[in-house]
């Protein structure tokens, strides 16, 4: 009977779902995401249900003096290993070591690139990645001027024998003869998948680029050790390449953008990585790229040692709404119709959860291609139809209908009506318009560029199978204007070719600055912020929760004195954590930590099965990054970083007495 109860757990061990699905293990997080299939999951359980009030502070480090000024939209989540945490801070995104049990600073690694990180195009950065073979450790980080830095995680000093001294230079091997300083940089972390090294890239904002040219944000491999460079994947097709023909006209030639600016996700086991590739150059007006744009929009599976496309999925065709992938897959072990299916599931800005299986590609659901409204603007060609998944439902407003507008009192909803005559309202794919086409403004787009889910994506229980997904609900208003009135067609969009701007005379959306509704409120109806718990085993929603609480200019607001405001939540996506016990989640992602909205300095810990609020404690400013748990010493602990316009940003520790 021994011999017998002891195979029976080895096969239970050997039948149990792989550990870079089961999150963060052994105490730790070694991952941006906790494990790398970034499910933010950890399976401790000593802050429980039961003394989860009693949650305080008991350290706090501050990024005060990291850089030329204070640093207040911090969105980093540090990694932890054998006591330490790693991360970046401050404008300059220098590498620091933290005593993950004081909070006290161990090293600190600073690089200062003058002017070509003195222009890079994204300060805002995520953290940075983990490595040890068991005998050497290593930390990697990817500079404000985009160069991959290997160093010694105990020391903080360089790897010599890595790349050039320690440095690569990511900038080179792009196809454009010169990357100038600026054009191209990073804002998420690496990750290392089987001893290999694999990023992305951050460029310009897409709203307005000076030209319909641009870098390419190509994906690449390297060793962890050597810093060779193993391969390239080109999100932008070259003739000879699957997916060129879909770019016309040779546009693949000058086009740039499609890279991968959110975190990125792996499977050790299957020895794949999963890419959430964006959009291409320009957001808002493709007529200078015709086609639907392969690799753009697109989930990509790639082999971690050759860089081969295993599969792909494009969710946008040609896209011009902004739409790109901004969160990173979450994969999952699952059973599907009594089938156990290896899955990934990427978050979208469409308010969709768009759910593969990881091994082959295949949609779990049926997505369907559904016939989508044309644009009428000159020199646009729009894709016929767009993918529609039909499970899980969508998990945030899509469109624009007036059934969708602001309701709260009847008054406000006809001056919400009214102000909505003015724009073209249409479903989800709704296309941009010229500005005055049709006695128009501009389209509302809904939801906004910045999406239903953002950076902040979700957290997954790998025990249930639940992917919790946060989102917003906001509009934005996008048109179109000609620059000169002797230009060709494709020339609309702003002062050059292929120039976007929005429509001059038309309300300018600054998020979280300024509303579009009636007397300076939402245009859209409430609620305005939410979590969405989703079964993926079933694709069913287990339940829908408002996110936060109303931001006090709409508490406040004369306008709606004594109308319950308890289901409105917050217009700011939540960044979530799970544990074997309890979703934990900040209000905001830092999206909002400044205008009206201010940011909220709440921390909420929530029941993962009905999504009720089991405790909220105030931190010393709103959540501006992803939380993480570790155990030190017998003890559990829950970091956050906060940050906010008045607040220099910080990392804070929660633990239990």
């Amino acid at each position: 009977m021994y011999r017998l109860a002891v195979l029976l757990s080895t096969l239970l061990l050997l039948s149990a779902p792989i550990a870079a699905q089961q999150g963060a293990k052994d105490g730790e997080w070694r991952f941006y995401g906790g494990g790398p299939g970034t499910t933010k999951y950890s399976p401790l359980d000593q802050i429980n249900e039961e003394n989860v009030a009693e949650l305080e502070i008991v350290w706090r480090w501050k990024s005060d003096n990291f850089g030329p000024r204070p640093d207040n939209n911090w969105q980093a989540t540090p990694v932890m290993a054998d006591g330490v945490l790693y991360t970046t801070a401050g404008m300059r995104r220098n590498a620091v070591a933290i005593d993950a049990e004081t909070g006290e600073t161990l090293w600190m690694f600073r690089f200062d690139e003058g002017l070509r990180g003195d222009r890079a195009p994204r300060r805002n950065n995520r953290g940075l990645a983990y490595w040890t073979d068991g005998t050497e450790e290593r930390i990697l980080m990817i500079s404000l001027g985009y160069q991959l830095i290997a160093l010694d995680a105990k020391t903080g000093h360089l790897i010599e024998d890595f790349g050039e001294g320690g440095f690569i230079d990511l900038t080179l091997g792009l196809d454009r003869d010169v990357v100038e300083p600026g054009r191209i940089g990073s804002s998420s972390p690496a990750i290392v998948i089987n001893d290999v090294v694999v990023m992305g890239s951050a460029l310009q904002g897409g709203g307005a680029p000076d030209s319909k040219n641009n870098v390419p944000g190509y994906i690449r491999g390297f060793d962890v050790r050597t810093g060779e460079k193993l391969w390239t994947f080109r999100t932008i097709p070259r003739p000879g390449e699957f997916g060129n023909e879909t770019w016309e006209n040779n546009s693949w030639e000058y086009t740039g953008n499609v890279g991968a600016w959110a975190p990125l996700s792996g499977d050790e086991e299957l020895g794949y990585v999963y890419i959430p590739v964006e959009m291409p150059t320009g957001d808002y007006f493709g007529g200078h790229r015709h086609g639907d744009n392969l690799f753009a929009d697109s989930v990509l599976c790639l082999d971690v040692k050759t860089g081969k496309r295993v599969w792909h999925y494009q969710a946008v065709h040609h896209d011009i709404w902004d739409y790109d992938f901004g969160s990173p897959p979450i994969l999952a072990d699952v059973t599907v119709d009594g089938r156990a299916r290896k899955i990934v599931a990427q978050p979208s800005k469409q308010g969709y959860l768009y759910v593969f299986d990881r091994v082959t590609g295949e949609p779990i659901w049926p997505i369907e291609e559904r016939a989508v409204q044309q644009s009428g603007v000159p020199g646009e060609k729009t894709a016929p139809t767009q993918p529609f998944p039909t499970k899980p439902a969508p998990f945030e407003m899509q469109g624009s209908m007036d059934e969708n507008l602001f309701d709260l009192t009847p008054e406000l909803q006809a001056e919400a009506l009214e102000i909505a005559r003015k724009y073209k309202q249409g479903p989800l794919f709704t296309p941009p318009i010229v500005r005055d086409a049709g006695g128009k403004l501009a389209t509302i787009v809904v939801p906004n560029s910045q999406g239903a889910a953002n950076w902040e994506g979700g957290a997954l229980d790998p025990e249930t199978g639940i992917a919790y997904i946060a989102s917003t609900n906001r509009e934005s208003l996008t048109g179109l204007s000609r620059s000169e009135p002797d230009r060709s067609d494709m020339d609309y969009l702003g002062g050059r070719p292929g120039r976007a701007r929005r429509v001059p005379g038309a309300p300018r959306v600054r998020f979280g600055r300024t509303n579009n509704g009636p007397q300076g409120l939402p245009l859209l109806k409430p609620p305005w912020g939410r979590i969405t718990a989703i079964d993926l085993n079933t694709g069913d929603h287990v339940w829908m929760k408002p996110n936060g609480n109303a931001p006090d200019f709409i508490k406040n607001h004369p306008a709606l004195k004594g109308i319950d405001l308890s289901g409105v939540g917050n217009p700011d996506q939540a960044t979530l954590m799970v544990t074997k016990t309890l979703l934990f989640g900040g209000v905001g992602g830092g999206m909002f930590n400044a205008g009206p909205y201010g940011g909220s300095p709440m921390f909420r810990v929530m029941n993962k099965a009905t999504g009720e609020l089991i405790h909220e404690m105030e931190l010393p400013a709103g959540t501006t990054g992803i939380p993480m748990t570790y155990m030190v010493n017998g003890r559990q602990y829950i970091v956050v970083a906060v940050g906010s316009p008045e607040h220099s940003a910080e990392l804070v520790a929660l633990a239990v007495p």
